[in-house]
């Protein structure tokens, strides 16, 4: 794009210096099953997703570019864009697209500069995110600065025109134009790092508009140790309201408790998440990685609008192979209640086993179930996932 084409220009402004390559190779081949009520036909979907590219270094500058493709060796699903609307939806369409192309300027001193097609993550990417979990990931056309060049206080700014969603270049969303803006302060007071943040979303593509907003907040997290023990502690607060070309004129406001113990190969975690209502309009994340939340089952994608209260809890365990690699196990129960009007929404188990037998590779095995109460409907995923990378 626009910055990374000035690339050449740079290169022939730099004094004579070894350039340094590095190859990107990152596949995986996994399937999707999903059984979901009201569906006569189950969801199998097998799909092969490869990105290939290089970084290239000389002096201050990196250009890095990346191509991306998937396909669907086995599509008895639903992608959102292939017409098999009897399906339950897997959202991983075939696609082939410049996944990223951004230029970096590293010369001012503890301070970085990316301009292009970029991933972006933030924090724990509840307000922006890759959607890393997903075949074709969410990127974004932006400029952003990260700088800890004034000492204690870490700045992060992006100013992003466009966003390239996870549904392909087929589409009618495939590319989400608007002035966003992401700004972030972070300082650390002692164990405890607190981070101001401003993300303004305008979203002007067709059906879209409902989610502009801006929301402000603080998130705070430390970590403690309690004897042989880790402790992990996070919390945090947003308040959202309608931006730009939003029809709907609310405020609704976000909370976040969490906790996580760690004790050598077993893990503890448990939380509660609010993303509120205001009289039937509520606390939407557009941009975030939205699978991490709220369950696997993905029913939450956009928040209903009475809210949503999520009460979770769950545990994990490395169990040692030998020489090999620990065989990672987790758990986590979630019960989804309405924010207003006193609603139960459903239940959900998550399980998850990963293996990585070489640092190039891994194994994944998840399941999810999703029991419904008076929202969405009963449905169960398997994904069986090969990670390959270099």
């Amino acid at each position: 794009m626009r910055a990374a084409l000035l690339f050449p220009l740079a290169i022939a402004a730099t004094p004579a210096m070894a350039q340094e390559m590095k190859p990107i190779i990152d596949a995986r081949l996994r399937y999707e099953g999903v059984d979901q009520r009201g569906f006569a036909n189950d969801a199998d979907a097998l799909t092969l997703r490869l990105r290939a590219g290089f970084e290239l270094k000389q002096g201050d500058f990196a250009l890095l570019a990346e191509s991306e493709g998937t396909l669907a060796l086995v599509e008895r699903y639903n992608s959102s864009v292939n017409g098999r609307t009897g399906y339950p939806t897997v959202a991983d369409p075939e696609n082939v697209e410049i996944n990223r192309l951004q230029l970096q300027y590293r010369g001012l001193k503890n301070t970085l500069f990316t301009a292009g097609r970029q991933r972006i993550l933030l924090d724990d990417q509840r307000f922006v995110g890759n959607v890393g979990w997903r075949q074709n990931e969410q990127t974004f056309d932006a400029v952003r600065v990260e700088s800890k060049a004034l000492g204690p206080v870490a700045i992060d700014l992006t100013y992003a025109w466009a966003a390239r969603t996870i549904y392909g270049v087929e589409s009618p969303i495939a590319r989400i134009g608007g002035d966003n803006v992401f700004a972030g302060a972070v300082v650390k007071l002692g164990p405890v790092s607190a981070k101001g943040f401003a993300y303004l979303v305008d979203q002007d593509a067709p059906g879209r508009r409902q989610f502009s907003s801006q929301t402000y907040g603080l998130r705070t997290a430390t970590a403690l140790p309690v004897g042989p023990a880790k402790l992990s502690l996070t919390a945090s607060y947003a308040r959202q309201s309608n931006w730009r070309d939003n029809p709907s004129n609310y405020a609704a406001d976000y909370w976040l408790a969490e906790g996580q113990l760690q004790l050598k190969a077993f893990g503890l975690n448990g939380g509660y998440e609010v993303l509120g209502s205001d009289s039937g309009t509520s606390f939407q994340t557009p941009l975030a990685t939205l699978h991490k939340f709220q369950g696997w089952a993905d029913k939450f994608l956009t928040t209903p609008a009475d809210g949503i209260r999520d009460l979770y809890a769950g545990g994990s365990y490395a169990l040692a192979l030998g020489k090999a690699p620990p065989l990672t196990l987790q758990a986590t129960w979630h019960r989804f209640d309405s924010d207003r009007n006193t609603r139960r929404y459903g239940s959900e188990w998550d399980l998850q086993l990963g293996f990585k037998p070489a640092r190039q590779l891994a194994a994944t095995i998840k399941y999810a179930d999703y029991r419904a109460a008076s929202f969405a409907t009963d449905t169960r995923k398997l994904w069986l996932q090969l990670d390959f990378s270099l």
